[in-house]
């Protein structure tokens, strides 16, 4: 196959490349989760522990250090703080490492470019899968520390993949285009790195968003995190619908940024090989 020719860039075929090639998505998905954690003792073990720590860890700093409540009769308990908290990080960290390693996947894997005939655009999609899976991870953490705190799990936490899908098909069309900026601008990998520590503090994950002043908010609300959150923690933790209409809205964006993101890849693809 000549790594020069034009690649489909429609709707259609992101879905038909998805689908066809979902057995090795799955295969490498599966490589990339076992390959982090090879050599250690406990192995893929630590995906599971690594979340709990880090509740732990915040529930001490905002039990017994900050002495923090979220406020508005949600959290009575500071423990209940370090829950609604993790929902937040739980939905940036999903963003993070995807975002973060997007910039070099390419240059990461050259031998797919120059070497073999490989679908290049199924890259993003292995370490979105990899990010969902440790995201699920920390959400089975998050739901058991509920269930202790709370004694009960609300019915309304199976809204909760209906709510994220939306957040991971704009992260796949900006990690497709971060993918192939970052094979002809190489500083992309740096800049993108301070841009999803900026989005954590923007986003209402260490406070309320209610705090804010009104036009503040409409602000924070650019911030494409902060919807899912707000909404994350409502059918997670809360009990509550979600705002459908802005679900709506959401989705329809998102949209948009995945197959505008997919575009841009499967037209710059081509130049790829005189790069790398």
């Amino acid at each position: 196959m000549n790594p020069h020719q034009e690649h489909p860039a429609t709707p259609r075929a992101l879905v038909s490349s998805l689908w066809s090639h979902r057995g090795l998505i799955d295969q490498l998905v599966r490589r990339e989760v076992i390959g982090r954690y090879r050599g250690s003792i406990l192995g893929v073990a630590w995906s599971f522990f690594n979340p709990i720590l880090m509740l732990l860890v915040y529930t001490f700093v905002f039990s017994f250090v900050f002495q923090n409540r979220w406020g508005g009769g949600v959290g009575e308990s500071h423990a209940s703080f370090a829950v609604i908290l993790f929902v937040g990080l739980i939905v940036h960290g999903l963003f993070a490492e995807v975002a973060n390693r997007a910039p070099s996947l390419i240059l990461n894997n050259v031998s797919y470019v120059k070497r073999v005939v490989f679908p290049l655009e199924v890259l993003p999609w292995v370490v979105m899968g990899s990010a969902i899976f440790h995201a699920s991870i920390s959400l089975l953490v998050l739901l058991l520390a509920q269930l202790m705190l709370a004694h009960h799990i609300t019915w309304t936490l199976i809204l909760f993949p209906l709510i994220l899908a939306p957040l991971v098909m704009a992260v796949m069309g900006i990690a497709w285009f971060l993918a192939s900026i970052g094979v002809y601008v190489r500083d992309v990998g740096q800049t993108i790195g301070i841009i999803t520590t900026v989005m954590l503090f923007l986003a209402p994950i260490f406070y309320p968003i209610s705090i804010l002043p009104p036009r503040l908010q409409a602000f924070f609300y650019l911030n494409p995190l902060t919807f899912v959150i707000e909404e994350g923690r409502k059918v997670l933790l809360f009990g509550q619908m979600p705002n459908w209409w802005g679900w709506l809205l959401y989705s329809t964006i998102s949209l948009s940024v995945a197959f505008a993101g997919f575009w841009w890849f499967q037209k710059t693809r081509k130049g790829f090989a005189d790069v790398v």
